[in-house]
């Protein structure tokens, strides 16, 4: 038999099954709305027909209408979703929170996926033998294959749905067709992806078919292997039906790294609430450490200044309202914890680490510079000292408005403001360094930068240029300049949204500082220029 004749036959074959299957969920419906009618006209058989009408209006609004406010019976009875965290006194409460805490971190560990399992999803990846076009060393993965790894992968990799539950899902369905998923999700105490994968799974016809963006905002326990997962990564790849082996496991692995990540985290979280405080930040970098190699040569009187430096950037980018705490979640969104980690490696080489905050020598350098600045020695910078950072050009009123603005002991800053001082200077492209300094220039607390503002600290920078021997520049020139770059949406005075919308509120920024950050902008053709000219000549 020639091998035209296998493919139509093959092909007949399969349209004879789908037809067969068709034939199956429509013999199944037709029951089910049998049952449902007769159901029907058994508890209804005295009503009139104007009766019948009304009952017939009421059933249409209530399966056509669009349901924008939700189940109607979740607004009877609003359930508890505030529990006061108990006081210091009620030593029960305490203990019975943080052993429930404790059983649920240990429930979420062994969820985790270990190193068998992800060894044995590798080896079933690599039987697939689907091996790309243009690289034969590169696995590629169709979804009926992604479909049977996750059959055979284990139970972690999909929801999690069992016989009684099962059961209890479909008898819903039997009972009334017309029920939504949502409905039977509250009465079964379930989520709504493990109802759908039931019914999937059945393969029964809904009449309640619920947004896909609900399901992915449910907070059950997500499966690693979902439709979603697959049509997320083709998506990235170029959306060509398949998708590569290596960027599936990689997406596995990097989800367990987040998800033990977060589980370490929440043992440092006291309350449960999902947030660290300053000290819960330090005590869990200060456990970290033995095991950085890069900070094996740390000296151990240093190592409480180093567990300050290292906590206060994560607090300086990630509590913009100032409150002393931050989100789990955003600390394993951020890149900060990437760049915690990197240091575990060994030879990581000089040039990375003086780039990275959290090194060693990125830490020593800011200490150093902090003891440099305390020229009396009493442990905190007066306003006279910190005038010598940097280049030694940060204008006076700049600094006066420093010390105003950020908490001080005495008239005299610590150790940690002057952290959140050197952050804001050192990444003054970042929104948070941009808001720091934008309080700080916000001289009246009015919201805004007016010419008026802008005047009072471009003063200092006219008195600099005298200083050094200058010619002033005109205020109105530079005025000019400064709103034209960050194109306000009210012409007569700048916003902290104007100023990062604008990309250029650095800049704008630095002019008003300090006297070196003027003359950047004012020669930075000639910088520019300069820069250009090692290549040219390379």
């Amino acid at each position: 038999m020639s091998s035209d004749n296998k493919d139509t036959d093959k092909s007949i074959d399969e349209s004879q099954k789908i037809k067969e299957d068709n034939t199956k969920i429509n013999a199944e419906l037709k029951n089910r709305l049998r049952k449902y009618i007769k159901k029907l006209d058994d508890s209804k058989t005295s009503l009139s027909k104007e009766e019948c009408e009304k009952i017939e209006k009421e059933t249409f609004k209530q399966l056509y209408q669009p349901r924008l406010e939700g189940d109607e019976n979740s607004y009877k009875k609003i359930p508890k979703f505030y529990f006061k965290l108990p006081r210091s006194d009620e030593q029960l409460a305490q203990k019975l929170r943080e052993e429930t805490r404790a059983q649920f971190l240990q429930k979420k560990s062994k969820e985790l996926l270990d190193n068998g399992e992800l060894k044995y999803l590798w080896s079933l990846l690599e039987k697939t033998n689907n091996y790309n076009m243009t690289n034969n060393d590169e696995v590629i993965i169709e979804y009926e294959d992604y479909r049977k790894i996750r059959e055979e992968a284990g139970a972690k990799y999909k929801p999690r749905v069992c016989r009684a539950e099962e059961e209890e899902t479909l008898h819903h369905f039997e009972e009334d067709p017309m029920i939504s998923t949502n409905a039977v999700a509250n009465q079964l105490c379930m989520s709504q992806s493990k109802v759908w994968f039931t019914v999937s799974t059945a393969r029964l016809y809904l009449y309640h078919y619920t947004p896909v963006h609900v399901l992915e905002g449910d907070s059950v326990r997500k499966p690693y292997l979902t439709w979603e997962v697959f049509a997320r990564l083709q998506a990235a790849e170029g959306g060509v039906g398949r998708i590569r082996a290596v960027s599936l496991f990689n997406y596995v692995m990097r989800r367990v790294w987040l998800q033990q990540t977060r589980i370490g985290l929440s043992l440092y979280d006291v309350t449960g609430q999902g947030y660290l405080r300053e000290h819960d930040l330090e005590s869990y970098i200060g456990e970290l450490v033995p095991s950085l190699a890069a900070l094996d040569g740390l000296d151990s009187s240093f190592s409480s200044f180093y567990v300050c430096t290292a906590a206060r950037k994560f607090l300086f980018f990630l509590d913009p309202l100032r409150v002393g705490r931050v989100r789990i979640r955003d600390v394993l969104s951020c890149s900060f914890l990437d760049d915690l980690l990197e240091l575990r490696e060994e030879d990581l080489p000089m040039e990375l680490q003086e780039q990275n905050w959290f090194s060693a020598p990125s830490a020593l350098r800011v200490y150093g510079q902090y003891l440099n600045l305390d020229r009396d020695h009493n442990g905190m910078l007066s306003i006279d000292e910190l005038a010598g950072y940097g280049s030694g050009t940060l204008t006076r009123a700049f600094l006066q408005r420093v010390f105003q603005q950020c908490l001080t002991y005495d008239g005299e800053m610590d150790y940690k403001t002057y952290l959140d001082f050197v952050l804001a200077l050192e990444n003054r492209k970042e929104p948070a360094a941009i808001a720091y300094l934008f309080r700080v220039l916000d001289i009246n607390s009015q919201g805004y930068l007016d010419a008026f503002t802008l005047n009072y600290f471009f003063k200092a920078i006219q008195e600099q240029m005298v200083t050094h021997g200058a010619e002033p520049v005109n205020f109105e020139d530079v005025k000019d300049e400064i709103f034209d770059m960050v194109r306000p949406e009210d012409p007569s005075k700048i916003t902290l949204q104007d100023l990062i919308r604008s990309g250029h509120g650095h800049t704008a920024i630095s002019i008003l500082l300090e006297l070196h950050g003027f003359w950047a902008y004012e020669n930075r053709e000639a910088l520019a220029a300069a820069g250009d000219s090692p290549q040219k000549n390379g």
